[in-house]
């Protein structure tokens, strides 16, 4: 078990969160050991995955001690019961609600709800979260819209994600990015399908460089 200001600070200092939509528990596996050998401890397994309660379990019973992992795609405070009950260190939403900001803090877990405008960012932050996903931050501009959002509202986190590779990943920390969720710019879809895990790991350095530069 992490403790939650632990994980906070692994999240804010790794400056990624990789996100995994896989079909199986052996093939999330496989991809979090290929993050490990990249250099990052932290994983996101959304409840789009097909039993994602189950991969969240096995995960955390294999890997729980060594990598950080969270739950996306959480829409209410049952679910995030749930995801932590199961293992998950952290949720993430792509929404925001008292419901789901509560429960998650209730159990002392980071909760990262999404949000888009600076009135649902603040709200978000006031009922509570930890950190606020600016979702889907590349339809919105990238690294303009969270520059110009941070303008008034410094003072709280932002996850942008949506939108995230090596090209607007730079940008957006400039911008004053606390971290960024990243999906198949990192978890190669055709990567996974063809077995090839080294390219995930290829991906996670690169993201990794990215990172040191532009902090």
């Amino acid at each position: 078990m992490w403790d939650k200001q632990e994980a906070l600070d692994l999240v804010h200092k790794t400056g990624l969160i990789p996100i995994i939509r896989v079909d199986s528990t052996d093939v999330a596996l496989k991809v979090a050991d290929a993050f490990l050998d990249g250099g990052i401890n932290i994983i996101e397994v959304t409840f789009s995955v097909p039993d994602a309660i189950k991969v969240v379990e096995k995960l955390s019973g294999k890997l729980g001690d060594k990598v950080l992992i969270g739950t996306g795609t959480v829409l209410d405070g049952a679910t995030a019961k749930r995801a932590i009950s199961a293992g998950a260190e952290f949720i993430v939403s792509p929404l925001y609600s008292k419901d789901l900001i509560e429960t998650t803090n209730s159990l002392e877990k980071p909760c990262f709800p999404g949000a888009l405008t600076p009135t649902e960012i603040t709200e978000a932050f006031n009922m509570g979260a930890d950190a606020v996903k600016v979702f889907p931050a590349g339809n919105m501009g990238g690294a303009s819209y969270l520059k110009a959002v941070r303008a008034p509202l410094p003072h709280i986190p932002l996850i942008p994600t949506g939108g995230v590779n090596l090209d607007t990943a730079g940008p957006l920390f400039e911008a004053g990015a606390f971290a960024l969720g990243v999906g198949s710019a990192i978890t190669d879809k055709k990567a996974i399908q063809e077995g090839n895990y080294d390219i995930i790991t290829e991906n996670v350095k690169k993201f990794l460089k990215v990172v040191k530069e532009y902090r």
